[in-house]
């Protein structure tokens, strides 16, 4: 060992014991498995493995926690569930330390006066669901589909999509306020905030402080609390899917459905995607599902009658070449919901759509999280995807340019034993993502095994890594972030992987890069992330 790395070695027992003393021995840990876990995400590991993984447990903690990782020569990389597959808390640097924020998981206060809700952001979207429902209320945006481990604090960090989105926006659009520890140790709460500033209750007052903080990947803060609006529960709800032959009808029915603001969710499936998730389901799921279901209706009779319809249509009612798009329509009276539903109805026929049994948008609202076992193929193969948020107007066209990607590519899958498919989902009114997701043969890795259900994973045939059909991938992901930054396309989540630099004209970067050095003049916080900073 050499003088250099006998110092360094000095001085991350020195930081260990200092972080042991504020936190806890029970919340520092520099056990392989541990650091090896947090310097994964979905799709890769990291060229080093974090120096020490650290839990804080109020924001007091976060601000000195943060003053001795920085004396001690070191950075920070927040995590939330590890969901993520763009390298956002991955920092390629053996200086790191993980800031495990799955500790701060409180419910720290329901205003229902004033229609807010207050979490600290290691808050699950499934634990929120469970507490607001008895209330008969909810957040607008209410999740991503990994919500069952998906934190409020990543979301809003990486920005998501999906539950509510169709009519309430993405994550970041329900977030009233934040207190954010900065990488100088200082405290910043935006919003307004009511007498005493501890109870924020609106949003906008002045410039839009909270949304610099949203979207930023933890380059620019620690968020500490989160405040949300909060919404009465739709007390009615209804379910519409319908098939389609082409891609590009298929994406201009949801361009016309999301002008409608007529569905509060909706998702769409190519044919290849279905075919893997019908063949991931199993009998035990689904007496799993239908009793969902029927827990779901108003009453017993309705609920037995829709897992009957449910039955009846099987596993077949999509068709193995249709696209499949599934929509949840919400509202205050029935009549309104059903308008809303003709609606659909009628644009999916204007675009050449044949309406099927809506068992799949069903289940998305009576398992809204389901179990995370999708990290992995039916056949235990790698699983990532990758995504664009296209304009209305051209999202089919770019869905096509995708295809002509994959048809110059196919060679190279068929080698690899590569597979390609897609979902679609649509965001308020004005914008659908378009997310191709690869299966390929390759190694699991430690994120797989701590996010699947231990029983599913067991069933798995374990893979050896495969190198060249990783390759493949990783020339398909770069092909279609080319292709995403030609159609002017926005990313969430953007971590290390999408061109957040390169899509932005000089005067904004100046501006991302001045507001950095501002709130984070030591460079501390998540190196690399956006395109900021270098890892040391």
């Amino acid at each position: 060992m050499s003088g250099i790395e006998a110092q360094g070695l000095a001085t991350l027992q020195q930081l260990k014991a200092g972080l042991v003393a504020l936190l806890g021995p029970e919340h520092v840990h520099d056990d392989e498995a541990l650091r090896t876990l947090h310097s994964q995400d979905i799709w890769r590991s990291g060229a080093h493995r974090v120096a020490l993984v650290v839990a804080p447990g109020s924001v007091e903690q976060i601000v000195a926690a943060l003053r001795l990782i920085q004396q001690a020569g070191h950075v920070v990389a927040p995590r939330g569930a590890g969901m993520g597959y763009t390298g956002a808390y991955v920092v390629d640097s053996p200086r790191v330390v993980s800031l495990d924020m799955s500790r701060m998981d409180r419910i720290v206060d329901i205003h229902a006066a004033d229609m807010t809700v207050t979490v600290e952001p290691g808050c699950t979207w499934a634990a929120l669901r469970a507490a607001l429902a008895p209330l008969g209320l909810r957040t607008p945006f209410w999740g991503p589909m990994s919500g069952l481990r998906s934190t409020v604090g990543g979301a809003i960090s990486q920005n998501a999509a999906m539950l509510g989105a169709g009519q309430h926006g993405i994550s970041s659009e329900s977030v009233v306020a934040l207190t954010v520890v900065l990488g100088d140790g200082q405290v910043l709460r935006t919003g307004a905030r009511g007498q005493g500033g501890d109870q924020p209750f609106f949003r906008h007052y002045g410039p839009d402080l909270t949304g610099l903080f949203c979207g930023d990947g933890g380059a620019l803060g620690i968020k500490a609390r989160i405040t949300l609006r909060l919404m009465a529960s739709p007390a009615h709800e209804d379910y519409a899917s319908f098939a389609f032959q082409t891609g590009r009808d298929l994406l201009a029915a949801m361009a016309a459905m999301a002008r409608a603001g007529i569905a509060c969710e909706m998702c769409a499936f190519d044919p290849g995607l279905t075919r893997v998730r019908m063949q991931r389901s199993s009998l035990a799921s689904d007496v799993k599902t239908l009793g969902a279901v029927v827990g779901r209706q108003k009453s017993l009779v309705k609920g037995l009658l829709e897992a009957g319809k449910m039955a009846l249509a099987g596993r077949d009612f999509v068709g193995d070449e249709n696209y499949s798009l599934h929509m949840i329509a919400e509202g205050r009276s029935a009549a309104g919901v059903q308008a809303d539903i003709a609606e659909a109805r009628r644009i999916a026929s204007a675009n050449q759509g044949e309406e099927i049994a809506n068992t799949i948008a069903k289940v998305i609202r009576a398992q809204p999280f389901p179990p995370l076992n999708s990290v992995l193929g039916p056949g235990g193969e790698r699983w990532t995807p990758v995504h664009g948020v296209a304009p209305l107007s051209t999202a089919a066209d770019l869905f096509e340019a995708i295809q002509r990607v994959f048809a110059e590519m196919d060679a190279d899958f068929q080698r690899c034993g590569v597979k390609a498919g897609y979902l679609f989902t649509s965001i308020s009114t004005n914008a659908l993502i378009v997310e191709p997701v690869f299966y390929w043969p390759g190694e699991r890795l430690a994120v797989h095994a701590a996010a699947m259900q231990p029983e599913h994973l067991a069933k798995l045939p374990a893979l050896p890594d495969d190198p060249a059909a990783t390759q493949v991938v990783v020339q398909a992901r770069t092909r279609l972030m080319a292709l995403f930054q030609r159609f002017g396309c926005g990313h969430f989540q953007i971590g290390r992987t999408y061109p957040y630099r390169a899509s932005r004209d000089e005067a904004s970067w100046r501006l991302v890069e001045a507001i950095k050095a501002s709130v984070d003049p030591a460079g501390l916080l998540n190196p690399g992330v956006l395109g900021l900073g270098t890892a040391r």
